[in-house]
């Protein structure tokens, strides 16, 4: 038993000696962003060396200056390419990274300082060539963004799906905040040529050739996603478009669950219109539930702001989603 210890003692050493983190971003037309994410950048307690690779994808709102504004303080690499989307920038920058794991973050998150630490302990006591982390909303943020944020996090909404360990199952990184060795990035290619869903496409050609995934709870990231309803609304709807396509390619993944937006938008449907013949019974059962939504954000955001807002971004969350999955099950081929 000491001599199997020692040896798995071993291993775990030698990850973590091994371990050296390139951190993938690509982006279009945010320099600002870059700015923020870089400063976070900056601030990590991670006591090994990095590299950070920012990869333009055809901008004309180039983050060129600030990078350069960065090259002091981290170890910074900048690339511009022709705009081919994010899942072929994040390929080329993978393809450029001097790491063994990659580490793809959006250009609009925010880095808390224990990050890259999470990371190292949680790979060294449990390596897997891919994870995946939580994100969760800063409190500079405003109320609109933490209403997204919660809407896209909480158990009541997504069922936990993109981060709440105890909600999931066999975990399904998110590449906006994604971890994938180069060893993985070799076998699969990386990312598929989807504009939608490609990061779930790739879990799942992992899976294929038996690699492991995980969360890593404390490896979570302050997320800003989209700054007004309609710019969310398109997000889930371009999701929920995705969703069909996916359980096409892979069949064996499709589940029940993929439908319950759709079946709650058309619910709603005839739910007002009952309301409307005097049967008040069905609305009822959407007051209970968005209810319980106001209560849960309010608890978790203590803002009766954000809480009421929780309950728009919610509707058009599901209406987004539910609208773009019809569409794409049952008018694109």
């Amino acid at each position: 038993m000491s001599s199997e210890l020692f040896t798995i003692q071993n291993l775990k050493i030698l990850y973590k000696l091994a371990l050296k983190f390139s951190i993938i971003v690509p982006v279009y037309n945010r320099p600002k962003e870059i700015d923020e994410l870089l400063e976070s950048l900056t601030k990590q307690d991670f006591p090994d060396d990095f590299e950070v690779l920012i990869i333009e994808d055809g901008s004309i709102e180039k983050s060129e200056n600030i990078v350069e504004k960065y090259k002091n303080q981290l170890d910074l690499k900048y690339y511009f390419k022709e705009n081919t989307g994010a899942g072929a920038s994040r390929n080329f920058g993978m393809q450029q990274a001097l790491g063994n794991y990659c580490i793809i973050l959006d250009s609009d998150v925010l880095v808390p300082k224990q990050y890259l630490s999470e990371v190292s302990k949680a790979l060294t006591e449990n390596y897997t060539d891919a994870f995946g982390g939580p994100d969760a909303a800063h409190e500079s943020f405003t109320p609109l963004q933490k209403a997204i944020n919660y809407s896209m996090t909480a158990v009541l909404t997504t069922g936990g799906i993109r981060g709440k360990k105890k909600a999931v199952g066999k975990f399904q990184p998110r590449s906006f905040n994604l971890g994938l060795s180069k060893k993985a990035f070799e076998l699969t290619k990386g990312f598929s040529n989807l504009k939608v869903g490609e990061d779930i496409d790739l879990t799942f050609r992992l899976w294929e050739t038996n690699m492991e995934t995980q969360l890593i709870e404390n490896a979570f990231v302050y997320h800003k996603r989209r700054s007004s309803i309609k710019q969310f609304f398109k997000q889930t709807f371009a999701f929920g478009t995705a969703r069909p396509q996916l359980n096409k390619r892979y069949p064996e993944t499709a589940k029940l669950t993929y439908w319950f937006p759709s079946l709650f938008i058309m619910g709603f449907d005839v739910s007002v219109i009952a309301a409307i013949f005097g049967i008040w019974q069905l609305l009822a059962f959407y007051g209970v539930y968005f209810f319980f939504i106001f209560i849960d954000s309010l608890f978790q955001n203590k803002s009766v702001i954000v809480a009421f807002l929780s309950i728009i971004t919610t509707f058009t969350q599901h209406l987004g989603y539910g609208f773009g999955f019809l569409e794409s099950k049952f008018f694109k081929k």
